[in-house]
């Protein structure tokens, strides 16, 4: 038997999965979220928390309600970003979000746990599962932006996003670094096999920026990116620098205080693809 590719359209088999139609998981009664992003990559270390942190950012400060499921339940970062500690409440209807300083609904792992450095030692399908009660038992409360912060690579966390939230689309997010078009590639086969639109690639570390003379020093060496995009007929959203202040924020809790000028074009061209 034929290993299965999650692609129900081409395959013959007479299987539970395809019988059931739709593994689209059904969000909680009480809530409302208008367009799902997922923020992955191919491999890990590129930015994926940093950059789903600033999308939610930016939408939420261009006036639309935005929030973010932190999937990456063995190494969640976002709630340290934002300096949100504590527990999170619920009631017969299902939990509440945590909310952030600007307004941004926050749901993650480090939320549930009475010490944040407590490492989650669970199997892939117990992992898989509480992806989908964020979804499912959390109160969304009119939600225009959701961002997905899915952990790296291909596994049973990226497929149960694909397959169980209603994505309206995908962000790749990349690195300059040599290895970029296998990066981007193994994340735009999967979002391929999953029928999943890509809105965009967003390159984290892109250069730095002098602070004396402003000149962009490329420290990882000539970035391949744009070449990669156009070979995938993607766009190129943003590229984003090194800057030391982004890591002083977010150890401070504070990275809604970041000028997140850099995406601004990518939030914006985020808004116009799910809108247009």
């Amino acid at each position: 038997m034929s290993e299965c590719t999650h692609d129900c359209s081409s395959c013959s088999a007479n299987c539970p999965s395809k019988n059931q139609g739709s593994l689209i998981e059904p969000a909680n009664e009480l809530s409302s979220v208008r367009h799902v992003i997922g923020v992955v990559s191919g491999k890990g270390g590129v930015g994926k928390s940093l950059v789903t942190s600033m999308l939610a950012i930016l939408t939420e400060r261009k006036g639309y309600h935005s929030a973010i499921l932190d999937a990456d339940i063995t190494g969640p970062s976002i709630p340290k970003a934002f300096g949100i500690g504590g527990g999170i409440e619920g009631d017969e209807h299902g939990m509440f979000p945590a909310r952030s300083n600007l307004g941004i609904d926050i749901m993650s792992t480090n939320l549930l746990l009475d010490d944040e450095t407590t490492p989650v030692v669970w199997r892939g399908p117990v992992i898989a599962g509480t992806v989908k009660q964020f979804w499912t038992d959390v109160i969304w409360d009119g939600v225009e932006y959701m961002f997905v912060d899915c952990p790296p690579g291909t596994g049973d966390v990226p497929l149960t996003v694909f397959q169980s939230l209603p994505l309206s689309g995908i962000v790749i997010v990349t690195s300059p670094q040599e290895l970029v078009s296998m990066i981007v590639k193994k994340a735009a086969n999967m979002a391929n096999m999953m029928n999943i639109p890509v809105l965009g690639v967003i390159e984290n570390m892109s250069y730095v920026r002098c602070p004396d003379c402003g000149k962009e020093i490329k420290i990882f060496g000539d970035s391949k990116i744009n070449e990669v995009a156009k070979d995938f007929g993607y766009d190129l959203l943003a590229r984003i620098p090194i800057d030391p202040r982004i890591a002083e924020l977010c150890d401070a809790g504070k990275i809604e205080e970041y000028d997140c000028s850099c995406l601004d074009a990518a939030a914006d061209a985020i808004i116009k693809k799910t809108n247009g």
